[in-house]
């Protein structure tokens, strides 16, 4: 009996995949390919280095900013049932962001400011021109981008523990209090001139909870998680799940993966003070596979609508200029970004066909649809050197 053709490339990109595992360069992971009616699941290795716990279909991830497309989706739920528009400035729900100060030079004295000319709106949240984010640099002896450049604003941030950057450790502070402490430094930017990445997101989950009157986590439960079946997705996991929650890697200066500590695994059983719509959930890939089917299909799960087409085609379009596009920096890469996931325009080593989207989340998890093929393709992983040494281009071996 012979294979599918997307079972010869998921054994190509298993292959590849199961030869780093074997080096060393990560522990495991699970790999899953959808298309049509056939899904396609394969766990490779261990969840721990040097342990025997294989990695399972129901493996849990952190999946760190592949939230941030899971509130875009909530987001467009308030404005479909008129909770919230688009074009609205965000100071009504959000009034420790009114009467902005930009800074004149994003290496500025913090009081070196002249006003914004117009507010921030919702949409300028979901799509990353707010004016304010994180400013990526390089090191040589780092395979990482770094956000510690040394602004004023910057340090401002760090002294006020708003963990505008990566996720851990998590900020201390509830969706209120941090609104306040960030509602007291000055934008990079003016409203809607640039890209930069994750703090809007951040910002926009206080926005949609105070919009919806809950909490983000019963917001994305209510509006997502119960229509889409995603029992297993949320901002914590019950504490008699945890061994299914594989250790968080990254490799230190000498190119040697170490455990990540800064948030204990016992960490991920409690409620957060500030759940992130930036990188705050937990999943599987089934759980997952869910919310990114409904997106393929145009809003619908079964016989359920969850979202109207135009909300998909709204969050899966690219909204930047061609300018914002090259100044997005190095995380952007140059592709476009839609609503809370980005948009490959161009031909790449992944595909031939642009109209990819989706987004990675810094713990080492990979997910995008290709709408061109009908297919959803995931690599979840608990190791952030996954995103940065190659592995990526091992997906392109599905189209060879």
């Amino acid at each position: 009996m012979t294979s599918s053709p997307l079972r010869a490339g998921l054994d190509r990109v298993s292959q590849a995949m199961a030869a780093r595992v074997e080096k060393g360069e990560l522990p495991g992971m699970v790999l899953l390919v959808s298309q049509g009616d056939e899904t396609l699941v394969e766990p490779i290795g261990v969840t721990t280095l040097g342990g025997d716990e294989p990695m399972r279909r129901d493996t849990i991830f952190r999946v760190g900013s592949m939230t941030k497309a899971v509130l875009a989706a909530a987001t467009m739920t308030l404005v479909e049932d008129g909770t919230l528009r688009l074009d609205e400035p965000v100071d009504r729900l959000l009034p420790e962001l009114a009467g902005r100060r930009v800074l004149r030079r994003l290496d500025g004295p913090l009081d070196d400011t002249v006003p914004a000319r117009r507010p921030i709106t919702v949409e300028d949240l979901l799509t990353f021109r707010m004016g304010y984010g994180l400013v990526f640099g390089t090191t040589p002896d780092s395979p990482y981008p770094t956000v510690d450049l040394p602004y004023p604003v910057i340090e401002a941030a760090k002294e006020l523990d708003l963990v505008t950057g990566p996720p851990d450790p998590r900020t201390p502070h509830d969706p209120d209090e941090w609104m306040r402490r960030f509602g007291t430094l000055p934008l990079m930017y003016q409203p809607g001139e640039r890209w930069q990445y994750n703090t809007a997101s951040l910002v926009l989950g206080v926005l949609v909870s105070r919009a919806a009157g809950t909490s983000l986590g019963d917001l994305f439960r209510t509006r997502l998680f119960e229509p889409l079946g995603m029992a297993e997705t949320g901002f914590h996991l019950p504490a008699e799940q945890l061994g299914r929650l594989p250790v968080h890697y990254m490799s230190g200066p000498t190119g040697e993966l170490t455990p990540q500590n800064q948030t204990t695994p016992e960490d991920w059983t409690r409620e957060p003070a500030f759940p992130s719509g930036a990188a705050g959930l937990v999943s599987t890939v089934d759980d997952y596979l869910a919310f990114a089917r409904m997106l393929l299909a145009g809003g619908s799960h079964g016989e359920r609508r969850v979202l109207s087409k135009r909300s998909v085609e709204l969050i899966t379009t690219d909204h930047l200029t061609a300018e914002q596009r090259t100044t997005g920096d190095i995380v952007l890469g140059g592709q476009g970004w839609g609503y809370g996931v980005s948009v490959v325009t161009e031909p790449d080593e992944i595909s031939a066909v642009p109209g990819r989207y989706g987004w990675d989340g810094g713990y080492g998890t990979v997910w995008f649809n290709h709408p061109a093929r009908n297919l959803v393709v995931m690599a979840m992983t608990q190791t952030s050197d996954f995103l940065f040494n190659g592995s990526l281009a091992d997906l392109g071996r599905l189209d060879q």
